[in-house]
């Protein structure tokens, strides 16, 4: 194992080689690991049977040393085994009851991807002139931060959160005042945190706002699928049908084959179907009691006409 600490607190193992930069040190990482102590077989410590990990920050979130340092030696997507001495784990108390003083310590760490927030948190901790003087690949990069937070929040399924990332990424582009050459690179930012927006709003159940977004997007690019898409899905849950098939129909003159575009145009098709008949059923109703009883000819029986000159 490759002694990373020169002094032999934190050893490491790489098993599986990532790619890409070291994990910077204001990064949040996501990570899968467990942590063993000598001669056990289970671990002590593990966050491998959860259904989904959180995004963590070093230097806040991260409270053992030894991940902290191991982490920074990490690329995207590697895996690796760490022998962390008791004085970079839990030292000389340990944390009872399982763990004991002085104990030494292996953890698995696998790096699934992480996010450097650096320049982002720098960046929201100006006033507002200040962000405004910050030169524009600067801004680019803390919108994209931004997003890939609200991208990650996104895929934990917490909309709400991931709205609020987006929602920052939007704001800071929308603000900037462009020369006529970074007009091009601030709308194709724009457009990507307006498509997310749109369908962070149709998680949310806010069609309204999801149509809002969505058009946005269409004003950067009129011919966009996914923005046409998401404009005909914001219709359809509002029950305008007639702009969500026109929104849907332009949809499918971009992309003839997509998949989700037709299954949509196909329940468009139901629910205007469902949401006719109703209407049908209801006018009947409604004009039933104005139809005028049918009048049938008396037909006297022979009795009645007994008597009766004829």
């Amino acid at each position: 194992m490759q002694d990373i600490t020169g002094d032999g607190g934190v050893l490491k193992e790489v098993v599986r080689v990532g790619s890409g930069e070291l994990v910077a040190p204001d990064a949040s990482v996501l990570v899968k690991y467990s942590g063993y102590l000598e001669y056990m077989d289970k671990p002590f410590e593990t966050n491998c049977y959860r259904r989904s990990s959180r995004l963590m920050k070093l230097g806040k979130e991260i409270t053992l040393w030894g991940m902290e340092i191991g982490l920074l030696t990490m690329k995207k997507g590697e895996l690796a085994r760490f022998l962390f001495m008791p004085h970079y784990a839990y030292g000389a108390l340990g944390c009872l009851p399982l763990i004991p003083p002085n104990a030494t310590v292996l953890f698995e760490i696998a790096l699934l991807d992480f996010l450097d927030s650096a320049e982002s948190d720098t960046f929201f901790a100006l006033t507002a002139g200040q962000q405004d003087t910050i030169p524009l690949q600067k801004v680019l990069k803390v919108a994209d931060t931004e997003r890939q937070f609200g991208n990650y929040l996104f895929r934990q399924k917490h909309f709400m959160d991931a709205k609020d990332r987006y929602k920052r990424a939007s704001l800071i582009l929308c603000r900037r005042l462009p020369s006529k050459g970074e007009q091009s690179q601030i709308d194709a930012a724009k457009l990507l945190v307006f498509l997310n927006l749109s369908f962070t709003y149709l998680k949310l159940e806010h069609p309204a706002r999801a149509l809002m977004y969505g058009e946005k997007a269409l004003e950067i690019d009129e011919r966009n699928a996914k923005a046409l898409f998401r404009c005909g899905q914001a219709c359809l849950s509002m029950s305008e049908y007639e702009k969500a098939r026109d929104f849907l129909i332009k949809a499918q003159k971009e992309q003839p084959f997509n998949h989700d575009i037709n299954c949509e145009l196909k329940k468009l098709a139901s629910f205007y179907r469902e949401y006719m008949d109703k209407e049908k059923e209801m006018c009947c109703r409604m004009f039933a009691h104005l139809r005028l009883p049918s009048v049938e000819p008396e037909v006297k029986s022979p009795l009645q006409m007994k008597g009766k000159v004829l």
